[in-house]
């Protein structure tokens, strides 16, 4: 099966695999979204270990898919070799960082504002909410894809493929995350599924554009790669981790955060080599 859909990504343009890539990350949003249609209510607990589940997915995506490879491509040694790295990822948490000052949204919770004062209605936080944070995940997908592009031997078709497969598995409770809060909240369960899919179809534009930039600034990827890894780190530990800590079932979501971190650790080391 995976050699099948490597076969796939390897015979198409790696932009144009990266635009395909995010657009299946997308299609698990969607999934996930979809449940809306057979539930009203989401159990608290359930809902804490899927938002554990996907920290761990993003934060080992950060190490094993962008920060090791972006070291791994960086010439020198020592402190030199590692520039790159601390500086794209320091660049991409202030990046998301600047954005949440600035971007008017909704925490996850859909309780707490950030951004600068707005008379938009409550439904549009919540979208630009989701929709930031997955700003990050189509950028990783479309660096790595961009390196394949530029030639570099680092970066391979079988590792940005295996990013998107991760990012599609933690988006599948992501979209199920979003749109089920809608739905508690008085929202249509049409409306409830469009919103909450909405907020992923970020990631084939973010994909398509970090793609391109890295094809035409190859020296960029270290710095890319890493700039996407700060930029979902950011994401996990000043949104994801805080939100399953609200209520009595963090034990659950810690262990929802190790199972994710697994999965996308085996994916990255078994498949992505």
């Amino acid at each position: 099966m995976f050699e099948s859909i490597l076969n796939f990504f390897e015979n198409t343009p790696p932009i144009l695999g990266a635009l395909f890539a995010t657009l299946f990350t997308w299609g698990l949003t969607a999934l996930g979204a979809s449940f809306v249609f057979l539930f009203k209510k989401m159990n608290r607990a359930v809902l804490d270990g899927m938002l554990g589940f996907t920290g761990g997915v993003m934060v080992a995506a950060s190490f094993w898919s962008l920060l090791a490879p972006g070291i791994d491509m960086s010439p020198g040694e020592g402190f030199i070799k590692v520039i790159p790295a601390a500086v794209g990822f320091s660049l991409g948490a202030l990046f998301i960082f600047g954005l949440d000052k600035v971007l008017p949204h909704l925490h996850i919770n859909f309780k707490d504002s950030e951004g600068i004062k707005t008379p938009w209605h409550r439904t549009t936080l919540m979208v630009l909410a989701i929709t930031l944070h997955n700003i990050p995940e189509g950028l990783a997908v479309g660096v790595l894809f961009g390196g394949v592009a530029a030639g570099l031997p680092e970066a391979s078709i079988a590792s940005a493929v295996v990013l998107a497969i991760g990012i599609g598995i933690q988006n599948f409770p992501e979209g199920i995350a979003v749109s089920m809060p809608m739905r508690r909240l008085g929202l249509s369960r049409r409306k409830s599924f469009f919103y909450g899919q909405a907020s992923a179809i970020v990631e084939p534009i973010a994909a398509v554009i970090g793609a391109f930039a890295v094809t035409f600034f190859t020296p960029t990827l270290p710095y890319a790669l890493a700039f996407a890894a700060g930029a979902m780190i950011f994401v996990v530990v000043e949104e994801v981790i805080p939100e399953t800590q609200q209520d009595k079932y963090t034990d659950i979501a810690a262990l929802g955060f190790v199972g994710g971190f697994v999965v996308m650790m085996i994916l990255d080391v078994a498949l992505g080599g």
